[in-house]
């Protein structure tokens, strides 16, 4: 099976100062070789001649995008139209922050954190803008100082931890990303959750990770095999050329599943595999989602891109479709029940978004 890894970029570009989470010490370590590596390799990439001009940078980013950039349709991009806009503005006595500012304003119209550029001096744009209200509407602290009990962290995974909701019989999952060393652990985990009446599973703030692991993590809560989506990669210089489509289904293990209500709580910050994690989920009878509508970026990344004056970049490459043929792309996935904090809800030591899903269960299933 191919390894897909969908990330939120940004997430990866900021976590790279000194002071790294332990658990996260091998990972950016093989980032920064990587990306040593790119450095070192430019120019078997691009050859010696290329001509570094600010006109010859912006046509060589505009027509890699035109070639091989997966998403102007299921987006409704107009790719010709923003070169019409664009192009005049660049001329070969742009500095390089004039050319930047073009580029990276151009890039935006795409709404897609899998595509980046990326100046290798601490400038950093995605094409996805995250709102910071997005990050203030969520406050781990708050969660586990007033609604959560009993608290396991999983020092192997990136960002998942677990215990019970105070004073009821309800468990509670937090999955930061898609991401760590053995995702099976989700079996022990559903084992202690047992004798509970429900689940919480978090994925507010996910910032992706690896299809996979949301597929194993996703199996724990499955009620059986499911289409979910199907997979496309743009191979031709057409806009709707696309190779095969690879289709994907839930999977089940029928002596190792949670089958009692999970209510799965997101926001904007949601994306990526935390997406896909959610395609799996939404297949099932028994989760609703509890939340704001989530980023809406499900695409994989391209390897990295080059231009002859350093800048590096990286852009969608597929499309996933759901079976009847729609994308989620651009869209995200929209909450069953629709509820989001605020600046004011969290200052004030709420979550409502938590306490929206303690309503929820007790109306729905008589869980207190």
């Amino acid at each position: 099976m191919t390894q897909y890894f969908h990330v939120n970029i940004e997430e990866f570009i900021n976590s790279w100062p000194s002071n790294f989470n332990i658990s996260k010490m091998n990972k950016n370590i093989c980032l920064i070789l990587v990306s040593l590596f790119w450095f070192g390799c430019e120019e078997a990439f691009l050859g010696e001649d290329a001509p570094n001009s600010p006109t010859n940078n912006f046509e060589i980013f505009w027509n890699d995008f035109d070639q091989h950039y997966s998403l102007f349709e299921v987006r409704d991009i107009d790719w010709d139209q923003l070169y019409q806009t664009y192009r005049p503005q660049v001329t070969d006595e742009l500095s390089n922050e004039e050319l930047w500012e073009v580029m990276t304003t151009m890039v935006e119209h795409l709404d897609d954190s899998h595509t980046a550029l990326y100046d290798g001096s601490n400038h950093y744009k995605s094409g996805y803008t995250l709102n910071a209200q997005s990050i203030a509407e969520f406050s781990a602290e708050l969660l586990l100082s007033r609604y959560l009990e009993n608290i396991n962290e999983v020092k192997s995974e990136d960002e998942l931890w677990y215990g019970n909701v105070k004073n009821k019989n309800i468990g509670y999952l937090y999955l930061g990303s898609m991401d760590g060393y053995n995702p099976s652990v989700i079996d022990e985990i559903i084992r202690i959750f047992e004798n509970t009446e429900a689940i919480v599973l978090d994925i507010r703030q996910n910032t992706g990770g690896d299809d996979r692991y949301s597929a194993r993590i996703a199996q724990a809560f499955s009620d059986g095999e499911h289409e979910i989506y199907s997979v496309q990669t743009r191979n031709g210089r057409g806009y709707n050329d696309f190779d095969e489509k690879k289709i994907y289904h839930t999977q089940f293990d029928s002596n190792n599943t949670y089958n009692k209500p999970v209510i799965v709580l997101t926001d904007r910050r949601t994306i990526s595999a935390g997406e896909i994690f959610l395609l799996h989920l939404k297949a099932f009878d028994h989760v609703t989602q509890i939340g704001d509508t989530t980023a809406g970026d499900f695409s994989t990344v391209s390897n990295m891109r080059f231009l002859p004056n350093g800048w590096r970049y990286v852009y969608s490459i597929q499309k996933f479709l759901l079976p009847n043929g729609a994308s989620l792309d651009g869209i995200g996935h929209v909450p069953d029940v629709y509820v989001k904090n605020t600046d004011s809800t969290i200052e004030n030591g709420k979550d409502i978004v938590m306490e929206k899903a303690m309503d929820y269960l007790y109306s729905e299933y008589g869980v207190e």
